[in-house]
């Protein structure tokens, strides 16, 4: 008996401090920023749309945005700043920068914690080789990310820089499909692994005891079912509100997991039902990263194939873990009682979110 009322205890404290902890984990803008670089012979300029707080010291009425005024202020501390953390260089020369206030017809919706600049880099003749090294990251938080799109020598290019992958290099009629493929797919990887909500989704998932043919008939299910939704969405066919697609994600995780608890091993026998259904919607939240990103229509098959097939690894990989985890447990007395907790605790997390992302958010 002690021994499940510490492991609920446990369990609920986790619950608690996750739950706590889900405004940070829905807010895909936070930490990204948007770039459109246009090359044309010596000069390229750059849309970027950025978190205002990297900049904070040129926001002087403290309103999470750079204004016009406020950017011809501090134009050369910005310059010096912007031109520290993003360098286009052709070659070994690098373009001298000029920050000015970007036109307003350029200016990339967004939340009010983002503001959006022009850089122009000039050279002393046309490029050839274009190198581009981009760190303007939220320090110290791995799913900071900045999704270019580039125009140069004919071609339409999209690439995410994060900071593990900051520095591109292109050349006028070079191919740089693989670049962006592997980029799409490193952003899919990372974006599941830190979407909390899908996590604990899956997890709840795998709490009732089933074989493998179960289990793989929920696995394909979820995958059909968000790879349907995440195509549709990504392509403007289908679009719901973030507000009741978030909301609707955290009430899949509190109705699975209440499930396990309601119908126990019965649940086992629609489950792949209930997760093709509930898998259509976190399709729509695995998309909201891809429509804020406004990819170029000439490359999106691309990006949504291999973001879609980074979420599938990062996937693979929960599942994967979760499983073994299970299985370790499995031989334990107490294996029920922990499965049991976890559905609880999930329960509770799921509905905290609800609340919070249907009504307070």
């Amino acid at each position: 008996m002690r021994h499940r009322v510490v492991t609920f205890g446990i369990l609920g404290m986790a619950a608690l401090r996750l739950a706590a902890w889900a405004p940070q984990a829905e807010a895909h803008w936070a930490d990204q920023a948007v770039a459109e670089i246009r090359v044309d012979g010596a000069q390229a300029r750059m849309v970027l749309t950025f978190p205002t707080s990297l900049a904070a010291f040129a926001d002087d009425d403290r309103d999470g945005q750079l204004s016009a005024r406020e950017v011809r202020k501090h134009g050369s501390e910005l310059e010096t700043f912007l031109g520290q953390h993003i360098r286009l260089a052709d070659g070994d020369e690098r373009g001298a920068l000029a920050v000015e206030p970007a036109p307003t017809g350029d200016v990339a919706p967004g939340p009010g914690t983002h503001s959006t600049l022009l850089l122009v880099y000039r050279w002393s003749k046309p490029v050839q080789t274009l190198a581009i090294q981009y760190e303007l990251f939220v320090p110290g938080v791995s799913t900071a990310s900045c999704l270019a799109t580039i125009v140069y020598g004919g071609q339409v290019r999209n690439f995410v820089f994060t900071p593990e992958r900051h520095n591109l290099t292109l050349a006028p009629g070079a191919s740089s499909l693989w670049q962006q493929s592997i980029s799409f797919m490193a952003l899919g990887i990372r974006h599941i692994l830190t979407g909390y909500d899908h996590i604990l989704f899956l997890i709840s998932l795998l709490m009732l005891a089933g074989g493998l043919r179960s289990l793989l008939k929920i696995v394909t299910a979820f995958t059909v079912a968000h790879s349907v939704t995440l195509s549709l969405a990504a392509l403007d066919i289908v679009t719901l509100p973030p507000r009741l697609v978030e909301s609707g994600i955290a009430l899949s995780i509190a109705y699975v997991a209440a499930e396990n608890l309601w119908r126990g091993a019965h649940a086992t026998r629609s489950r792949w039902l209930v997760t093709f259904s509930f898998g259509l919607i976190h399709g729509l939240g695995f998309a909201t990263i891809l429509r804020e990103m406004a990819i170029s229509r000439a490359n999106l098959a691309l990006s949504l194939v291999s973001f879609n097939f980074g979420v599938e690894l990062g996937q693979i990989a929960v599942v994967t873990a979760a499983s073994l985890g299970l299985q370790a447990f499995a031989a334990l007395t107490w294996d029920s009682t922990l499965r049991r907790g976890v559905s609880a605790a999930a329960a509770a997390i799921g509905i905290i979110w609800f609340i919070q992302r249907a009504f307070l958010s």
